[in-house]
């Protein structure tokens, strides 16, 4: 198990404020927004006085947010693996939050007054098993399972089981909430038997003062000086949809001439975790496609960069490219609005809640000619980078500001320990 040592920093952290306590319980503290959502909660919750830990299966602080390093962070049930020879990742997966939950209960002498988790739920009975019965608030980013396919009869066999668990699980917990009114609706039509639960919507937001305080890196030998330079960061996962920003690329270039091209570069920014073998292969799938398409020389791969990196990716862009569909709320998007980028996005999911077609970016089918055309427009128009950004930055600040949600998040705590 990782601990800090008594009376270091991360101690006085945990034990500072006279309000609730509340221990989150999480997966894998890697470089995702769901990890992302976690960490700002947690840093939300403890500026209103409460007692915060953080609690998972793995942490590794290298790759990881930096504020984490300022927060109460423990793991254990890290022996549990990811997988079964790269299958079982559910299974696997509920049982490395199932043991985490025992170790809390059981072996770690912490003491809460509500729990929060999110991802899997197969955690939430073992936590109502508490000596004294303590309240779970359950931050539901998407069912499950609906994030894999079932393509033969032995995967759908697999499931069946792992399904009906996610339901029931998430069914116990005392308050459920969501991350946007899409995932709201899929959660009613997903989760039949919990058809009288009305999931709240909690909103991500951005921490900005982590966006203020970050002194950005120096990226020149990392991507070159470019006019144009596009952006996608998105995990190297195939259900982000990365293929569709290079395929774009390539169409872009048939409607630009060649000093135009010449001064046009994307950047693929992505989480990358050596440990995930998808991340591996889909990293080597999108050079391959890079250079089928012969755009490689105009195209950067990054992997796993650093929060000073990304505030300068950010700073020197003139679009970010948001390519997954369906996303359950995506929160590229906000910071790329915060940092007045514009975005051009795929018109489903979370980006309709939170862009604003042809006022802070561009919502499009998912299809190459459509990315294109909008990105052509951000090179014929420089301007809009100027006025699509300040319009971008207003909408985060009024509509998913870090106040309203660590406001809305609080009363929930609250609600649950009175």
């Amino acid at each position: 198990m990782r601990s800090h040592p008594p009376g270091s920093a991360m101690e006085e952290e945990e034990a500072g404020g006279d309000g609730p306590s509340v221990l989150f319980l999480h997966p894998d503290l890697g470089l995702g927004g769901a990890e992302r959502l976690v960490v700002d909660a947690a840093l939300a919750l403890r500026a209103r006085g409460c007692r915060v830990q953080i609690w998972t299966a793995h942490y590794d602080p290298g790759r990881c947010f930096a504020e984490t390093r300022g927060l109460a962070v423990r793991s254990a049930g890290g022996w549990v693996p990811r997988s079964l020879c790269g299958r079982g990742h559910a299974l696997c997966a509920a049982l490395r939050m199932a043991c985490l939950a025992l170790y809390v209960l059981l072996l770690s002498g912490e003491s809460c007054d509500a729990f929060v988790c999110d991802q899997v739920s197969a955690c939430i009975p073992i936590l109502r098993l508490a000596r004294t019965r303590k309240k779970v608030l359950f931050y539901c980013h998407f069912p499950d399972q609906l994030l894999t396919k079932r393509e033969s009869f032995l995967k759908r066999l697999y499931r069946w089981p792992l399904d009906w668990l996610e339901e029931y699980t998430t069914g116990m917990a005392d308050c459920i909430v969501v991350n946007s009114k899409f995932t709201a609706s899929v959660f009613k039509d997903t989760f039949k038997s919990l058809s009288h639960i009305n999931p709240d919507v909690l909103y991500p937001s951005l921490n900005i003062n982590s966006f203020e305080t970050i002194v950005p890196a120096d990226i020149v030998d990392l991507i070159p000086k470019k006019k144009f330079l596009f952006l996608s960061i998105n995990r190297y996962e195939r259900k982000k949809n990365l293929a569709l920003a290079l395929e774009a690329l390539h169409e872009l270039r048939g409607r630009l001439d060649s000093h135009e091209w010449n001064e046009v570069h994307l950047v693929m920014a992505g989480g990358y975790d050596k440990r995930v073998l998808e991340n591996v292969e889909h990293y080597e799938e999108l050079r391959r496609l890079a250079a089928k398409l012969g755009v490689n020389e105009h195209v950067t791969f990054l992997r796993s960069f650093s929060d000073e990196q990304k505030i300068s990716l950010f700073s020197n862009c003139v679009c970010v490219l948001y390519t997954p569909s369906n996303e359950h709320f995506g929160i590229v998007p906000l910071e790329a609005m915060y940092m007045r980028c514009p975005v051009i996005a795929v018109n489903s999911g979370g980006p309709l809640e939170s862009i604003l077609h042809s006022v802070t970016g561009f919502l499009c089918d998912p299809q190459p000619t459509e990315f294109a055309e909008a990105m052509e427009k951000i090179v014929r128009d420089p301007i809009l980078k100027d006025t699509m950004g300040a319009a971008g930055r207003v909408r985060v600040m009024e509509k998913f500001s870090s106040e309203a949600f660590s406001e809305q998040l609080y009363q929930c705590i609250c609600k649950l320990t009175e």
